[in-house]
């Protein structure tokens, strides 16, 4: 019977766990094809905390989902999107 109780709890505590952070939203101009896109992957997964990256080439948007405590800032950003061969324009914040 606990083994029934423990499968729920855990993935309770798991869900929790992946609420909390924030999503950062990134404008970004020069995205233009999937290899674009897999280069800015590869650069933001090199900082500590990123959790989960999602590029739409077509809105030049790349949203980055950080855990708790993990903080973008916008000189950071641009810098990382310059080192790339894009141009970075600005990211809204928003807590998960």
């Amino acid at each position: 019977m606990k083994r029934y109780l423990i499968v729920p709890l855990l993935l309770l505590w798991s869900l929790a766990a992946l609420a909390a952070g924030t999503q950062y939203v990134m404008r970004v101009d020069g995205l233009a094809c999937p290899y674009c896109a897999y280069g800015i992957e590869k650069k933001l997964k090199q900082i500590e905390g990123v959790e989960n990256i999602d590029v739409d080439l077509d809105k030049g948007l790349v949203t980055v989902n950080v855990r708790e405590g993990v903080e973008l800032t916008e000189p950071q950003m641009d810098q990382l999107f310059k080192d790339a061969g894009f141009t970075y324009r600005s990211m809204t914040k928003h807590t998960l």
